[in-house]
């Protein structure tokens, strides 16, 4: 039988080190919120593939339609002979996705695809070149999503120079001292000092963000930027790539906001576990690329296609936004009540389903990410696995899958408090 360790070391020998792991526990088998792995420990999964399986390890009607799909046809490129699945899931996500107006849609296969068309397609509607982007904000790892992405390591170091005409303003994150009012200061600076208005095609960011440590926009933030992006002729695009499907509580993010944007990526949540991506924006605007600008040899490959029409019927059939919004209540009053004996907590945070909580050395603003990776190692070996992020690392982010069983969460919820309670032993705190 193969061991965790055994295939760690084939991993190190055989496998780019540039590809990070979070874990060193090799999968063999998982159903819905569980994961066992090649020597037969079960792991609690509060990681869902990072906001790709909302649905559920192997959902059986995701599943279902796999299958299906199987016994007709796997690949044809839809460039060259079209399938009609395709066209069918754009017409969902037309109207799924927020905004009273006419919209079309691509489809590609990862999310940094989806950010990189989304800018493509900024840039020919407009006829402009620049864009605007925030720190801490992740977009990708190809070229273009490492200069939209706002944080060094481990994104772009090392990579040399960034694709140009990008530009960062702050993301306001009052823990770490950083207003609205800072952000819109610095967003007038930026046209002031470095780029004029009227070059700038699009204003990109996600409207929770994933990497950078959780923070959602704040609504003021998003209808500042609505009005600048409309006094300008600027397009707004939202990164819904971790935020999409069910996760904050609405099928996208930002039907939180009283703000509509322009172009719309999406990717992870929407295929359960296939890859799928997605860029839904007005017609107008995507209609700007001429044919043949846009798309891509595995673009919405029909597998994808077929899982993500079931994830759409999951979604709605078992009603997992509100499942999203009581998960998320419930963990954050378990955060609350652990809070109460752990001054390490500085903050408790998330919409819906999309939770973190972020560690500082007691009764200070200085980050704690020994404390952050002490509750996720403890929690490991306790059979829960937890993901960290922030730029600083001291925040750990909650990403269960919203089908994940009450009794299955509620002994996940008693390993998390336990396991902050050796990290306080264990640091001496």
């Amino acid at each position: 039988m193969a061991t965790n360790t055994a295939v760690q070391e084939r991993k190190n020998n055989n496998i780019a080190r540039g590809i990070g792991m979070m874990t060193q526990v090799y999968a063999e088998r998982a159903e819905n919120a569980e994961i066992w792995d090649v020597e037969g420990n079960r792991y609690i999964d509060f990681a869902a593939g990072i906001a790709v399986v909302n649905t559920g390890h192997r959902h059986p009607k995701v599943i279902g339609a796999v299958k299906g799909q199987l016994d007709r046809f796997t690949h044809t490129c839809h460039q060259v002979v079209p399938y009609e699945n395709y066209v069918k899931l754009a017409e969902r996500l037309n109207a799924l996705v927020p905004g009273d107006f006419e919209k079309k849609t691509i489809f590609v296969t990862t999310g940094a695809e989806a950010a990189e068309n989304a800018v493509k397609i900024a840039r020919a509607a407009t006829g402009r070149s620049a864009v605007i982007a925030f720190s801490g904000g992740f977009h990708g790892r190809t070229f273009m999503g490492m200069a939209l992405t706002g944080k060094v390591v481990p994104y772009k170091k090392g990579f040399g120079a960034m694709p140009g005409d990008v530009f960062h303003v702050p993301f306001p994150v009052d823990l770490h001292g950083v207003t609205v009012a800072d952000s819109i200061a610095a967003l007038d600076k930026l046209f002031k000092a470095d780029v004029d208005s009227e070059r700038v095609a699009a204003i990109a960011l996600e409207p929770v963000q994933g990497e950078g440590g959780f923070y959602e926009a704040p609504k003021e933030l998003m209808i500042h930027l609505r009005k600048v992006c409309d006094e300008h002729g600027i397009l707004l695009i939202a990164d819904e790539v971790q935020t999409g499907f069910a996760r904050t509580g609405k099928v996208f993010c930002m039907e939180h906001h009283d703000v509509v944007p322009d172009l719309t990526c999406m990717a992870k949540g929407l295929g359960g576990g296939f890859p799928i991506a997605a860029v839904t924006g007005r017609a107008d605007i995507m209609d700007g690329a001429a044919p043949g600008g846009l798309g891509g040899t595995y673009g919405g490959s029909p597998i994808g296609i077929a899982a993500a029409h079931a994830v759409l019927d999951v979604i709605e059939q078992e009603d997992l936004c509100n499942r999203a919004e009581q998960l998320g209540a419930r963990l954050k009053q378990r955060l609350a009540g652990i809070q109460e004996t752990t001054p390490e907590i500085a903050d408790i945070r998330g919409p819906g389903f999309m939770n973190a909580v972020e560690f500082n050395l007691p009764d200070t603003a200085t980050p704690h990410p020994d404390f952050a990776n002490s509750v996720k190692a403890h929690a490991l070996r306790k059979g829960l696995i937890l993901l960290t992020c922030g730029v600083y690392g001291n925040v750990i982010r909650f990403l269960a899958p919203i089908t994940i069983q009450d009794e299955v969460f509620n002994e996940a919820l008693d390993i998390l408090e336990a396991s902050v309670a050796d990290a306080r032993a264990e640091l001496g705190d």
